[in-house]
């Protein structure tokens, strides 16, 4: 029991003492919002996105095994509470005013909202698994197969703090939704890159073709029909990638509309 109340204390007081810093960096002239804006984006936001989900449970488990792990998921939990109601207490004015958690205590209740809210907390995990690979994996693709690059920064920030009006509940909630949109997205575009180069072949499940169609925008713009024969497979890789080309993209990915003598979303 004191592995668990020493590791929910030293995450409950090293995350609050962190989300305080951040919250006076950018208020110390032109050097702290510079400092501020690039904590915003990554890289830096990686590693701050780590320090406040990943690192809690992981140190706690190393050093206190499996209390130490529900110490460090405890100490995020209040940690979350405690500078939530401190943020609102800062903010009384915004508080009375019209907040999205009173709008969806209202459509659904209190305790259904919060408690759903909560739940989504559980995916923090995959998405940081996500933004990992990202960062290991897709690197090797470019190198090994020549996929598209990514300026990951304009995927990957958080903006809505400088929102008016969010604050506590709406702002903590706001930030993980933030984050958590530019991930998929980022990892959504270069899975299109992936299914493009070496699938592009419809399924035989219309629904299933239906509903991909939104995330991979291909499957409508050049993969063959389910029905087709390898040939066809071929001719569209033939077709869509040269072996002379620079970048390996998707069909319709911005930069094939960029380079000079290709039509869109055509490989020659």
């Amino acid at each position: 029991m004191d592995t668990f109340l020493l590791v929910a204390g030293l995450t409950l007081a090293g995350l609050l003492f962190m989300a305080g810093l951040l919250s006076v960096v950018p208020r110390l002239g032109s050097g702290g919002r510079f400092v501020g804006d690039a904590l915003c984006r990554a890289p830096l936001l990686d590693l701050l996105i780590t320090y406040f989900t990943i690192v809690p449970p992981v140190v706690g488990a190393i050093v206190g095994g499996w209390l130490g792990l529900f110490g460090g998921i405890v100490g995020q939990i209040v940690s979350v509470v405690v500078w939530t109601r401190l943020h609102e207490l800062i903010h009384r004015k915004a508080m009375r005013g019209p907040r999205i958690v009173k709008e969806s205590n209202r459509v659904v209740g209190r305790f259904r909202n919060h408690a759903a809210v909560w739940s989504t907390a559980l995916a923090v995990p995959l998405f940081w698994l996500v933004r990992l690979a990202e960062l290991v994996v897709y690197p090797l693709l470019i190198v090994l197969v020549r996929f598209p690059r990514y300026k990951q920064a304009e995927w990957i920030n958080v903006s809505r703090h400088k929102f008016s009006g969010l604050v506590g509940h709406d702002l903590i909630w706001c930030l993980y939704c933030d984050w958590m949109t530019g991930v998929w997205s980022l990892g959504s575009d270069m899975l299109r890159n992936v299914e493009s180069f070496w699938c592009p072949i419809r399924f035989y499940d219309g629904k299933k073709c239906d509903h991909c169609a939104v995330d991979f925008p291909d499957l409508n713009n050049g993969w063959v029909s389910a029905d087709s024969s390898m040939a066809d497979v071929v001719d569209v890789l033939r077709d869509r990638y040269d072996k002379s080309s620079a970048t390996n993209a998707w069909f319709g990915h911005p930069i094939r509309l960029t380079v000079e003598g290709k039509a869109p979303g055509t490989g020659h």
